[in-house]
């Protein structure tokens, strides 16, 4: 189960951010999850939203600079060592993760992860039976 994320280049600037989540709004997109990196001179804002399509239109006109990559979301227990299994998985499988970012509610964990291969990932997951969410489940949650 892959999962479209948008990544969308911010000057560092007070109210990049605002400015997104204001427009994405507007246009009836909602976020789910999000995470930001940054440097000196410009963040990179990653998002999981209601409708990826619509979302890179409505940014792409307002000039921002954006792009479509495929993830992968993992639910696990929110309790200690089950990320680790999971990782351990995905270790063992050989592949590199890139990166990824975490939320949690309750007595669940959801982790977006970004793998060197979604297909090896995707595979050794399921075959391991850890369950893997697709982007109309998580704004179900």
């Amino acid at each position: 189960m892959l999962i479209k994320q948008l990544s969308i280049f911010l000057e560092n600037k007070k109210g990049r951010f605002t400015d997104v989540a204001k427009i994405l709004g507007e246009a009836g997109i909602n976020m789910t999850a999000f995470t930001v990196s940054e440097n000196s001179d410009f963040g990179i804002l990653r998002l999981i939203v209601s409708d990826p399509e619509k979302a890179m239109q409505v940014l792409k006109d307002y000039q921002y600079a954006v792009s479509s990559t495929d993830v992968v979301c993992v639910q696990c227990p929110n309790k200690p060592g089950a990320l680790a299994t999971v990782m351990s998985l995905i270790t063992q499988a050989g592949v590199f993760v890139e990166y990824m970012y975490a939320f949690s509610s309750g007595e669940k964990a959801l982790v977006i992860i970004r793998p060197d291969n979604l297909e090896k990932t995707v595979a050794v997951l399921s075959e391991n039976k850890v369950e893997l969410l697709a982007a109309s489940e998580l704004f179900a949650l």
